[in-house]
């Protein structure tokens, strides 16, 4: 299409636009050691295609065991979404030390860094234009599109939510990482230690 100089007559959607009055927080994790679960969590937004328009899609991660801790789908992209996966995650398993988020302005919005800052945890930022700095949210959504979401061209709000659960259970519980010795995410989040490669 680029070839051709054809263009898509939709706009394509946009996750991460920064808002120019919230507060952008330094990066934290340059160099820094991640080997045990809750050290760090991190999250991001990407939008899932549907046979008619698209939904959003927020996972909150723990970094040294890929294990996907909550999630949530969304048509809208206000913060509400976000901070309920994040309170999921906070309920169900605890707190990290640091948080590491994009610039995006769900992220960096009061309602979010407010929990975050209520728990006492450390907020981390990627840089500007740096996506490589939360890669493996990045590898997840890449992962999660080419097996799941490409493959079942989800009609509904409900069947994305079906589809994209049983997925994500799978990831979380039988999809064995090397870089986790063969360990799948909720094997290396329950025991330690963490050779991470």
């Amino acid at each position: 299409m680029r070839k051709m100089r054809l263009r898509p007559i939709y706009q394509a959607p946009r996750t991460s636009d920064p808002h120019p009055a919230h507060k952008i927080y330094p990066y934290l994790l340059k160099g820094l050691k991640i080997t045990r679960p809750n050290h760090v969590w991190c999250t991001d937004i990407t939008y899932i295609p549907m046979q008619r328009g698209f939904l959003y899609l927020v996972a909150i991660m723990d970094w040294a065991t890929r294990r996907v801790l909550s999630w949530r789908l969304s048509n809208t992209m206000d913060a509400e979404f976000c901070v309920e996966a994040l309170k999921e995650a906070l309920e169900r398993y605890g707190k990290p030390e640091i948080f590491n988020t994009d610039q995006g302005c769900q992220f960096t919005s009061s309602d979010f860094t407010g929990v975050l800052f209520d728990a006492e945890i450390e907020i981390s930022m990627d840089r500007k234009g740096r996506w490589i700095d939360n890669r493996f949210v990045e590898r997840l959504w890449r992962s999660l599109k080419y097996e799941c979401v490409y493959t079942n061209a989800f009609e509904t709000g409900t069947e994305a939510r079906r589809g994209i659960g049983v997925w994500l259970d799978y990831y979380n519980t039988e999809r064995p990482h090397s870089a986790l010795d063969g360990r799948t995410p909720a094997e290396a989040y329950e025991g330690l230690p963490i050779q991470i490669k």
